[in-house]
């Protein structure tokens, strides 16, 4: 038995911001942002938090699964921007669903969070353990960016998506292939909350967002690239016989550069950066629970799922919708 996904969700803030709005806040315009990045817009939360927008889009994926939230064994939220330090997201969500059979935890791997979902979740019904999981993506990253920084603040935007995975013999995860290489972390990373106590009081405000943007670019498209080829490999596949490449949405030229290097077409490579900006780990899901919705995946189709990100992390999954 394998994971294999049975209904996707998606949950987006109603506020959206257009470069020209941006344009307003940093020395920046719609030219300059589109063309580095492809991004033409972004949705940002204002009454909306990380908690609302998992369980949004977790309620969406339960009823196209036509699953009740009582039946749920394990639910795992990626995130790097949960509304508390403690407890988890995923126990939050938990409740607000009433999933009260479920395993609940969260997980960091940044842009990388679905992927590295889907790896445990797959383990876990192979195994046996359970035999089915909720998997959520879930951001808010407007309150870690620096709305002073131009380099950085034109990039993000929040939202969730969710993947309901259950036990199946066909179909589903054919092979993954996933990895990190902490020697990195400084290339992208943001600053936890300064350590205040009655020995030691740091002065340092809390982080924001920082980013190498060359440095990740370099490694995104040599990484991604090696990645899917081993996970291809693992899977019997050639490239030719993939339907779609749903990679991380972060910039238009690394999925452009990864479509180029794997020799395959750019119409393999659905995009919504355009709409929804680098949404870190609801990328995926959100990209998934569209296409899902719009018709565009059927029964047999063979798709890539490739994402990268702070840590650094990576990671690809091959399988059969």
């Amino acid at each position: 038995m394998k994971a294999k996904i049975i209904g996707t969700g998606c949950q987006l803030p109603a506020y959206t911001a257009d470069n020209e709005y941006l344009s307003t806040l940093v020395e920046t315009s719609d030219e300059w942002i589109t063309e580095r990045t492809g991004i033409r817009m972004r949705h940002l939360v204002q009454e909306e938090t990380t908690t609302s927008l998992a369980a949004g889009a977790a309620g969406k994926a339960l009823a196209a699964a036509g699953m009740q939230a009582e039946e749920v064994e394990l639910l795992i939220v990626a995130t790097i921007t949960g509304d508390t330090e403690t407890p988890s997201t995923a126990c939050r969500v938990q409740a607000e669903l009433g999933a009260v059979n479920a395993v609940a935890f969260d997980i960091n791997a940044a842009c990388s969070g679905f992927l590295y979902a889907v790896h445990i979740a797959d383990a876990f019904i192979r195994s046996g353990v359970y035999k089915n999981a909720l998997l959520i993506g879930a951001e808010t990253l407007s309150k870690l960016v620096d709305w002073t920084d131009r380099g950085t603040c034109v990039l993000f935007g929040d939202g969730a998506g969710a993947a309901v995975v259950a036990a199946a013999e066909r179909g589903g995860v054919v092979a993954q292939s996933i990895g990190s290489n902490g020697s990195k972390w400084e290339v992208l990373s943001c600053a936890a909350r300064p350590v205040r106590n009655p020995v030691r009081r740091d002065e340092e405000p809390c982080g924001y967002l920082r980013m190498d943007g060359q440095e990740v670019f370099k490694f995104a498209v040599k990484t991604v690239p090696l990645c899917i080829e081993d996970a291809l490999e693992k899977a019997g596949m050639h490239p030719e016989e993939i339907t779609y490449y749903l990679l991380h949405q972060a910039n238009k030229r690394i999925i452009q550069s990864v479509a180029k290097r794997l020799k395959q077409p750019e119409e393999k490579f659905p995009m919504n950066i355009d709409r929804c900006a680098n949404t870190s780990a609801a990328s995926l899901p959100i990209l998934l629970a569209q296409m899902d919705a719009e018709g565009k995946l059927h029964p047999g189709d063979k798709l890539v799922l490739s994402g990268f990100g702070a840590g650094l992390t990576w990671g690809a999954c091959v399988l059969e919708w």
